[in-house]
């Protein structure tokens, strides 16, 4: 599998997290973000399974690179 990068935001520092990449083998995308650690909020997801997480995606993050992850 590799990975094609995406893009990051403007709130990524050092050009980690959150940041989108295609994977070029299957065509999904992947999302590098903090984890949803909010109890409250978790407990509103529908419920996870094992090896799903919630990650948080800043909307500037899907602004700016929108384009880049719908083929448009």
């Amino acid at each position: 599998m590799a990975l094609e990068f995406l893009g990051s935001s403007n709130t990524s520092q050092g050009g980690g997290c959150p940041s989108f990449y295609r994977d070029t083998d299957t065509g999904n995308i992947i999302v590098q973000g903090l984890g949803l650690t909010d109890p409250a909020k978790r407990a509103q997801l529908l419920q996870l399974k094992p090896g799903e997480d919630a990650v948080i995606v800043p909307a500037i993050l899907f602004e700016m690179h929108a384009g880049k992850v719908t083929g448009g």
